[in-house]
């Protein structure tokens, strides 16, 4: 258990550095930043003098090695620089925004597992087979309906017409459901894909037959067999979804104008804000490689066998 740990953990700081670094050359690559494009825009009212020094204040001035070292250096001690265009430290937009985008994604990840375990439950046992059969049908719906459309819908619909919720963010529990649904739907698709083919896949297993030779029932079998060795592939399918959640709020919050993570990269890539862009992807990767980390670790707990492959 100890080495699979180990093993799980140094991936995860491999997969950070390599984010960073990553993300560090790509923005460097692109021409211009917000700096530069004041420098060089007549209204601004900046001369020669005062422009070297702002980019003297960012760093921007320094070879780009030096730029990389002083920027990995800081990440580490949690320091992740100026934004370009406010001044203000990146720590503090991202600690401002974070809360509304994680009761976004919390609340949209809550509903796709619970929108994806219904589906899946109805389309293996609804009695009739016509009900499964049209229940087989709602993942391919859900992932052939582009995010911004169910948004726009939603909106349409839910606040304009019916005025049932706000079209902006008021802070309000009905001002969120929407929004979450709506991304709660991006996930639903492919987790109950995954969790029907992974029930219909256990039941068929021989063991499954015995138990139904000696009298037990669905709902006993379920519990106790077919919902744990059904689940590995869902646990997989969990930790990637959450990279989907993060990509999808930044529509999302668009859509219904909310403020959030998502709200601030589109504004930082607007106005060429790198700090600001390097510090949401360092963000969304930390996220992400938490919540696999997280996965990696459960996975043990529910199939020892795990520990054999891992080690062997």
């Amino acid at each position: 258990m100890g080495r699979y740990l180990i093993r799980r953990l140094g991936q995860a700081l491999l997969v950070l550095w390599a984010a960073y670094s990553l993300s560090f050359v790509l923005l460097s690559a692109l021409p211009g930043d917000a700096i530069s494009n004041r420098i060089a825009s007549p209204d601004s009212g900046l001369t020669g003098e005062s422009g070297a020094v702002l980019l003297r204040y960012y760093g921007l001035d320094q070879p780009l090695w030096e730029q990389y070292l002083r920027g990995i250096g800081r990440a580490l001690q949690g320091d992740l620089g100026l934004s370009l265009h406010t001044a203000q430290p990146v720590r503090d937009l991202l600690a401002d925004t974070l809360p509304s985008t994680l009761a976004l994604t919390g609340l949209a990840l809550v509903v796709g597992i619970l929108l994806a375990a219904v589906i899946a439950l109805a389309i293996n046992y609804l009695p009739s087979a016509r009900a499964r059969g049209l229940f087989s049908g709602v993942p391919s719906l859900f992932a052939s309906v582009p995010t911004f459309v169910v948004g726009v819908l939603a909106l349409q619909y839910l606040s304009f017409k019916a005025g049932l919720i706000p079209s902006v963010d008021d802070g309000s529990l009905s001002a969120l459901l929407a929004p979450a649904v709506t991304l709660g739907l991006v996930i639903a698709a492919p987790l109950a894909q995954v969790f029907a083919a992974s029930i219909r896949t256990t039941r068929a297993q021989p063991f499954v037959h015995v138990l139904h030779a000696k009298g037990a029932g669905e709902g006993y079998i379920f519990g106790k067999d077919v919902l744990r060795n059904s689940s590995l592939p869902v646990l997989t399918l969990l930790g990637l979804a959450c990279g989907e959640l993060i990509a999808g709020s930044v529509v999302t919050e668009s859509v219904f104008a909310r403020d959030g993570v998502g709200n601030l990269v589109v504004g930082a890539v607007n106005t060429q804000d790198l700090p600001v862009v390097q510090g949401v992807v360092l963000l969304s990767t930390v996220t992400y490689v938490l919540v696999n980390l997280a996965v990696d670790v459960a996975f043990p707990f529910i199939d020892p066998r795990v520990l054999v492959g891992a080690t062997s």
